[in-house]
């Protein structure tokens, strides 16, 4: 087997060539925890041999992090500082790349003030709105990765010994972003023509609304908007640069009507939000809005989420992925919503991305709201996929088609 800094290296040279797809002269800014110092800067160094002209990168330190949620006060909480949103918002004016490295730990702020948290998730939801247009917009390539953390891996394994714990959170990382593979570059490739035949096949069928059943009591209605998009695998920037925002990815995904869902639906996997954990969750929507919840594990996590505004009480992602995937298979809960949303259908609570609706990206939000598209400072996934999930398509001419039969594609 290969050692791991080898292994590493191909890591790089996939997220810099295929999820960002680094051009000459293009910035790149890299949000990372320091524990992936070894690993940002082989990222750095392919994403200059590409041709990069500058490398910036945020770090974070997760006992510093603790250390300021336990020590300061609730007004640091409420104000995100001004510097890091100009920051992220002049580099995105200036074309750059942005790569996020997710590795939390799962339990970070379990001791920690909820209000302080729910205060930060807000401030900086505030302070990013902008930024995010970006993003979401598809105006700049994004992605999003991870590396095995001491933290996030003993969470994870935590009948293992630390560094064993790494080494197989490393293993099940490299396996779902296919770095085994003699070519990972043409794996991705490869993948990413897999996802988009499912995604012509949803496009070209009308879907009027999908019906979600479970034997663990999912009800739920969802009516999808006229014009909307299905995408899924790769994305495209409005220049028309291919990128993949995610890896690892096995979904594809549209948007959901703002005022569509009804019934009830029941999270299959815990959600890491925030840095607490929300688990063994139901939710019930009326006319598109959240009428009553409850959990197991977190509910007051879960109001904060649902008090940021009016949209995060609404959906604003669906999310086809096979109980039968790479990562569901590995029967590894990774307490990690990149990997977990990828064993597991899902939605997202809050803001549509504008690209899942014809020309969604040239709307302002009023614009978007007539076309009956959600909007919100958050976005965050929850896994609904089970093993007899079952999806039902129905068309605007009428016709139903099954997408979902026992949790994996019908089609």
């Amino acid at each position: 087997m290969e050692d791991l800094k080898s292994l590493l290296d191909k890591y790089a040279k996939l997220c810099v060539k295929v999820g960002i797809n680094i051009k000459k002269g293009q910035p790149l800014v890299i949000n990372a925890p320091i524990e992936g110092l070894k690993f940002v800067r082989l990222l750095a160094q392919n994403a200059y041999e590409l041709g990069a002209s500058q490398v910036h990168v945020n770090w974070k330190d997760e006992e510093l992090t603790k250390l300021k949620y336990k020590n300061s006060p609730m007004e640091v909480f409420q104000n995100y500082p001004e510097w890091k949103a100009d920051s992220l918002e002049d580099f995105a004016k200036r074309g750059a790349g942005f790569i996020s490295i997710s590795s939390d730990d799962p339990q970070l702020l379990k001791e920690m003030d909820p209000k302080k948290i729910a205060a930060a998730n807000k401030s900086a939801s505030l302070a990013l709105k902008e930024y995010r247009n970006y993003t979401m917009n598809d105006i700049n390539p994004w992605l999003v990765v991870s590396i095995a953390s001491k933290a996030w891996a003993k969470s994870v394994f935590p009948e293992l010994e630390e560094e064993e714990s790494v080494e197989k959170l490393w293993d099940a990382i490299f396996n779902a972003t296919r770095i085994y593979e003699d070519d990972p570059i043409q794996a991705w490739k490869d993948h990413m023509n897999n996802l988009k035949e499912k995604v012509d096949f949803l496009n070209s069928k009308d879907i009027e609304s999908l019906h979600y059943t479970s034997l663990n009591g999912t009800d739920l209605k969802v009516k999808l908007p006229l014009g909307h998009i299905w995408a899924g695998g790769g994305a495209i920037t409005q220049d028309g640069v291919p990128f993949a925002p995610n890896m690892p990815t096995e979904e594809v995904y549209t948007m959901p009507h703002k005022y569509g869902v009804d019934g009830v639906v029941y999270s299959t996997k815990p959600l890491n939000y925030g840095g607490k954990l929300i688990d063994e969750f139901k939710v019930e929507f009326k006319d598109g809005k959240v009428v009553d919840y409850h959990a197991k594990v977190g509910k007051d996590v879960l109001k904060d989420l649902f008090d940021i505004d009016e949209g995060a009480n609404r959906l604003g992602e669906v999310a086809l992925v096979p109980f039968d995937s790479p990562i569901s298979n590995s029967n590894i809960i990774f307490m990690n919503t990149l990997f977990d949303e990828n064993a597991s259908c899902h939605f997202a609570f809050g803001k549509a991305y504008p690209t899942n609706i014809s020309y969604g990206e040239n709307m302002n939000d009023e614009e978007l709201d007539a076309h009956n598209v959600n909007n919100s400072l958050t976005h965050v996934d929850f896994m609904v996929g089970d093993k007899d999930t079952k999806i039902v398509a129905r068309t605007l001419d009428g016709e139903t088609i099954e997408l979902f039969k026992d949790g994996n594609w019908a089609i």
